[in-house]
C-alpha cells in the first residue's frame, strides 16, 4: 500500500529552548539604568544556550514605588519589586538580550535599586544561584464543582516550572482547566501551568493567576497531592500505614487463602498489597485479599503483608498469621459438579457468570473457572467475571469445585458466550488522519469537525508513528523529514514529527476550541487538538498508528524475540498510552499526553513480504507478528488492571491472499485483536514513482472481481473479505478500506471502453509534485477537468476519464460507497476504514453513515 509521508520534507524545525545554567559564567545578568523617572533594565544572556522563564526582583528605597510596567508585568510588596517579562522577551537567545523591548517603569522618584535578583541570583553574575525549586507548596479550595490550586514558592529562589499531581476520588473526573491545563489517567490529574504562571518569584503565589478547573462531583476533593514530587503541604513522604485484621478464610493441601483490612494510605495512595510467604514475596495483588499456592500438604507457613504507595514505598507487615496446611489423607471425595452455570452479563471484554453451589462433607473451598478448558480464574463464592477477553468471539465456559482439601470435581456442563463487539453491536467507521495534513493538506483536527465527519465516526487513527532503528523502541519527539527517494531503503529511517504532534502552536482559526495556543502549553500540535476533539465528541476513540508503508522497516526486527517484543510494547504503550513524551522544545514531558490515544493501531507493511524498499523481513515473521500482537493484547490488559479502561488493539491487513499466507496467522491474530482493517483499495495503481503499474489502467477499490481484469488474479473487495471468513474470524472484527482518494494514469487510450484496463503511459500528475498519480476525493473532482465519472455496475467501481489519451482516475465516491455499505451490512460485518480524512468535503463519509444507520 503506497503511503507516502514525503511531505514532512517541508518541516521547519524549530530550535529546542534550554533552561538556564546555574554557573556564574554563562547565566542571565540584568543592567540597570535610570533616565529621569524611567528605570530600565536590560537582561542579557552570555551562555551558550538560550533561556526562557525568568523573574526579576529588585529592592526600591522606602517610600519609593513602582508603577507603569512596558514589556512586562510588575508587583510591588513594600519595598520588593517583581518583575515578569512579556512572552515575547520571556526566551532570549545565547548570546542576545532583551533589546529594544527591554522592561521600563515608571519610578515615583528618581532612585536605584538597592538590591537585584534575577532567577534568585544576583543580576551581576556574581555568587552562585541558590538550589531550586525547594519549598513549594500547593493549597487546594473548591466552590460547587470549581476547583483551585494556589502554588506558593517559599524556597527563597525563583522557581522556573511546576506541576501539581492529585487523585480525585473514584469516578470524578477534572478539565476545563484556566491558567493552567489537566490531563487525567484513571484517577490521577496533572495539572500544568500557563507560560505566564509557570515561574514564580521567592515568596510570591500563582495569584491572582492561579489554574482553576472543573470536577464532575460538587465538593470533591483530592485524595493525595503533589507539587514538584513532593507533598503538596510541604511535609515529607509519609508512608502507609500496615494493613490489619489478616485472616485466612480458607485453606486447602496446597493453598491459602487470606483476607485484611484496607492499610491507612500515606502522603500517597496505595497502589497494591506485597504478600510474604515468611520473607519470601508470595504474590503482588490491588486488593485486600489474595490466594498463595504451590504450598506443600501438612506443613506450617507465616504470613504478612504490606501496603506499597504509588511510589513505590512499603508500610511496615502486618501482624503476622500462622497458617497450617490441610493433609490430604484426611479426605479424598471430590465435591459435588456444580450445575446451572449461566452468563449473567457480558460486553465486549469481559462475561460474567452465575451457577449453583456445589457440595462437599469438609466444605467448598473455592471454584475454578475454566474458559476453553484452561483456568481463568478461581472464586471463592458461586458468581464470577472473566476479564481480557477479545470482542465478537465466542469463548466456551465451565465451573469445577475444590473442596479444602483439593479434590477437585468434574467440570460443569459447559456454557458458550459470545462477547460483544466494540461498537456496542453498532457499526465502527474507523477515519485515518495524517500527521503531515496540516502543511500541503492544509488539513487540521478541526476540519474533522467543520465537515461534519467527526460526528460520525466511532475511530481515528493518527498516522503515524515510527520506529527507533536503534534502540527498536516507539519513536517520538524527534522532527526529522524522509528523504524524497521513494526508493531509498533508509527513506524513513529516524523520521518523525514531533513538531505536528505537539510542539506547533495552532491559532484560534486552526483549533478545535476557537483557542489559539500561547507556544508555552506542554501539549501542542495535533495531540492538543486531538484532545479538545474528543472532549466535544466523548464517544469518539483515537488510536496512534504504528508503522505504515514508509515506517514498518524495523517491525521484524522488533517482533523477533520475546525479549524485544517486551521492550517495544513497553515503549510504545509508555509514549502513548500513559502518555509520557519525550521534550520537544518545551513541550512534553511524563503524562502530558495520557488519555488522548485509546489503544493502538499496528500497520506492518508488510509481514513475511515485500513492502518499503530496504523493509527488513525475516523468515519467522508470521509467527512473530502473532507473537508480538499478543504482547500487545498481554501489556494492554494488565494496564487496565490499573486504570480501570479498556483499550484497543487493531491492526491494518492485507487485500492480498498471498501476504496473508506469509504474515497472518488470522485465528490466532484473532484472539488479540479487536479490529482488522483490511485493505480495500490500492488493488491498481502507478504509484508516484512509476514502479508499480505504470502501463495498464485498474480498479483500485472494486468491490466484485472484474470480469475484464486481464490480470491473473482478481482483486476485489468481496475476494479480500472471504479468506478471512474462511478461516473463522467473526465478521464483527472486520472493516472494509475505502478510498478518499484516486489513483490517476496519464495518456491513456480509449481502447473502446473509455480506458478501462487500457494502455496508460505512466502515473497522472497527483496532488502534489511528490505524489505523482495520487489526489485527494475533492481535489481530484475539482482539479480534473473534462473528467466523465462512469459507475461500473458489474465490478461496483466508479472511475473517470478525461478522453482518449488523456486522464484515467479510479476512487470511491458516494455512489460506490452506498453499494459497499449495503454489501458489508449483508455480510455482518462491523464496519468500514477510511483512508484519508483529508480528502473529503464531508460528502463521502456523509454516505458511509447513512448506508449504516
Amino acid at each position: 500500500m503506497r503511503r507516502l509521508v514525503s511531505a514532512l520534507l517541508t518541516l521547519v524545525v524549530v530550535s529546542a529552548l534550554a533552561v538556564a545554567p546555574a554557573h556564574a559564567a554563562d547565566r542571565l545578568t540584568a543592567a540597570f539604568s535610570l533616565s529621569g523617572n524611567t528605570g530600565k533594565y536590560v537582561v542579557s544572556n552570555p551562555g551558550s544556550a538560550s533561556v526562557s522563564h525568568w523573574t526579576l526582583v529588585f529592592e526600591l528605597p522606602a517610600g519609593v514605588t513602582a508603577s507603569n510596567a512596558q514589556n512586562a508585568t510588575l508587583s510591588q510588596d513594600g519595598t520588593k519589586v517583581t518583575l515578569t517579562p512579556a512572552h515575547y522577551i520571556d526566551t532570549i537567545r545565547s548570546g542576545g538580550n532583551t533589546e529594544p523591548y527591554s522592561p521600563t517603569f515608571s519610578l515615583s522618584s528618581p532612585s536605584e535599586p538597592t538590591k537585584c535578583l534575577l532567577n534568585g541570583a544576583n543580576c551581576d553574575g556574581s555568587g552562585e544561584p541558590p538550589a531550586q525549586q525547594a519549598g513549594v507548596t500547593a493549597t487546594y479550595s473548591v466552590e460547587g464543582s470549581r476547583a483551585k490550586f494556589v502554588v506558593a514558592n517559599n524556597s527563597g529562589a525563583t522557581i522556573n516550572n511546576w506541576s501539581v499531581v492529585f487523585d480525585l476520588p473514584n469516578g470524578v473526573t477534572a478539565s476545563a482547566a484556566d491558567n493552567g491545563s489537566v490531563t487525567q489517567n484513571g484517577r490521577t490529574v496533572t495539572l500544568s501551568p500557563a507560560y505566564y504562571n509557570a515561574t514564580i518569584g521567592s515568596g510570591r503565589t500563582t495569584e491572582p493567576y492561579s489554574p482553576t478547573f472543573n470536577v464532575s462531583q460538587s465538593g470533591a476533593r483530592p485524595t493525595s497531592c503533589r507539587v514538584n514530587d513532593v507533598n503538596c503541604d510541604g511535609t515529607g513522604d509519609a508512608a502507609p500505614g500496615a494493613p490489619a485484621n489478616l485472616k485466612s478464610p480458607v485453606k486447602t493441601t496446597k493453598s491459602v487463602s487470606l483476607t485484611w483490612d484496607a492499610a491507612k494510605p500515606g502522603s500517597l495512595p496505595i497502589t497494591a498489597y506485597e504478600v510474604y510467604n515468611g520473607s519470601v514475596l508470595a504474590t503482588t495483588v490491588p486488593e485486600t485479599s489474595a490466594t498463595v499456592t504451590g504450598l506443600t500438604p501438612n506443613t506450617e507457613y507465616t504470613f504478612t503483608v504490606k501496603a506499597r504507595d504509588r511510589k513505590g514505598t512499603l508500610s511496615p507487615a502486618s501482624e503476622p498469621i500462622k497458617v497450617k496446611t490441610n493433609d490430604p489423607a484426611t479426605d479424598t471425595k471430590a465435591p459435588s459438579v456444580p450445575d446451572g452455570l449461566r452468563s449473567t452479563g457480558k460486553d465486549s471484554a469481559s462475561v460474567k457468570l452465575a451457577w449453583n453451589a456445589s457440595t462437599d462433607e469438609s466444605g467448598v473451598a473455592n471454584y475454578d473457572v475454566l474458559v476453553d478448558g484452561k483456568v481463568a480464574t478461581t472464586v471463592t463464592g458461586t458468581t464470577a467475571t472473566v476479564a481480557g477477553l477479545s470482542p465478537s468471539t465466542t469463548y466456551s465456559f465451565s465451573v469445577q469445585a475444590r473442596d479444602s482439601y483439593d479434590n477437585v470435581s468434574q467440570a460443569s456442563a459447559a456454557v458458550k458466550v459470545t462477547t460483544d463487539d466494540v461498537v456496542n453491536n453498532g457499526y465502527a467507521r474507523v477515519g485515518y488522519f495524517v500527521q503531515w495534513g496540516i502543511y500541503g493538506r492544509q488539513y487540521f483536527v478541526k476540519n474533522l469537525d467543520t465537515t461534519g465527519n467527526a460526528a460520525k465516526l466511532t475511530h481515528i487513527n493518527y498516522a503515524f508513528a515510527n520506529i527507533d532503528p536503534k534502540n527498536l523502541t516507539c519513536l517520538q519527539g524527534v522532527t526529522k523529514g524522509t528523504t524524497s527517494d521513494p526508493q531509498d531503503p533508509s527513506q524513513g529511517d529516524g523520521a518523525g514529527d514531533a513538531e505536528a504532534d505537539y510542539g506547533r502552536a495552532f491559532s484560534a482559526a486552526q483549533s478545535v476550541d476557537g483557542q489559539g495556543d500561547t507556544g508555552w502549553e506542554k501539549l501542542r500540535g495535533n495531540y492538543n487538538q486531538l484532545k479538545k476533539l474528543k472532549a466535544k465528541y466523548p464517544k469518539l476513540k483515537v488510536l496512534i498508528s504504528i508503522g505504515g508503508w514508509t515506517y514498518s522497516k524495523y517491525f521484524s526486527d522488533v517482533a523477533a524475540t520475546d525479549a524485544s517484543r517486551k521492550k517495544f510494547v513497553s515503549s510504545c504503550i509508555d509514549t502513548y498510552i500513559k502518555g509520557n513524551l519525550p521534550d520537544y522544545n518545551g513541550a512534553g514531558g511524563p503524562g502530558t499526553a495520557a488519555g488522548i490515544f485509546d489503544g493502538i493501531d499496528l500497520d506492518w507493511e508488510w509481514p513475511g513480504a515485500e513492502g518499503h524498499a530496504g523493509n527488513h523481513i525475516g523468515k519467522d515473521d508470521k509467527a512473530n507478528n502473532t507473537l508480538l500482537i499478543a504482547e500487545f493484547r498481554r501489556q494492554l490488559d494488565a494496564l487496565t488492571k490499573d486504570t480501570g479502561k479498556q483499550y484497543q488493539l487493531t491492526a491494518f491487513t492485507p487485500a492480498d491472499p498471498a501476504k496473508i499466507a506469509t504474515g497472518w496467522d488470522l485465528p490466532e491474530v484473532a484472539k488479540s485483536l479487536d479490529i482488522f482493517n483490511i485493505q480495500g483499495y490500492d488493488f491498481h495503481g502507478a504509484g508516484s514513482d512509476n514502479s508499480w503499474e505504470p502501463n495498464r489502467t485498474g480498479h483500485a477499490g472494486n468491490l466484485y472481481a472484474d470480469t475484464d481484469d486481464p490480470y491473473s488474479f482478481h482483486f476485489s473487495v468481496e475476494n479480500a473479505v472471504k479468506v478471512y471468513l474462511d478461516a473463522g474470524v467473526n465478521p464483527r472484527k472486520l472493516t472494509i478500506g475505502l478510498a478518499y482518494y484516486g489513483r490517476g494514469w496519464q495518456n491513456v487510450t480509449d481502447g473502446g471502453k473509455q480506458g478501462e484496463w487500457q494502455d496508460a503511459k505512466g502515473a497522472a500528475p497527483g496532488q502534489f509534485q511528490e505524489e505523482a498519480g495520487t489526489r485527494g476525493y475533492s481535489n481530484l473532482i475539482a482539479s480534473v477537468p473534462n473528467c466523465t465519472i462512469t459507475h461500473d455496475m458489474q465490478s461496483i467501481s466508479t472511475f473517470c476519464y478525461t478522453g482518449n489519451n488523456g486522464q484515467w482516475w479510479t476512487f470511491d465516491d458516494a455512489w460506490s460507497i452506498t453499494k459497499k455499505v449495503a454489501w458489508l451490512r449483508s455480510k455482518g460485518l462491523l464496519g468500514a476504514m477510511i483512508w484519508e480524512m483529508s480528502g473529503d468535503p464531508g460528502v463521502l463519509t456523509k454516505a458511509l453513515d447513512d448506508g449504516l444507520k
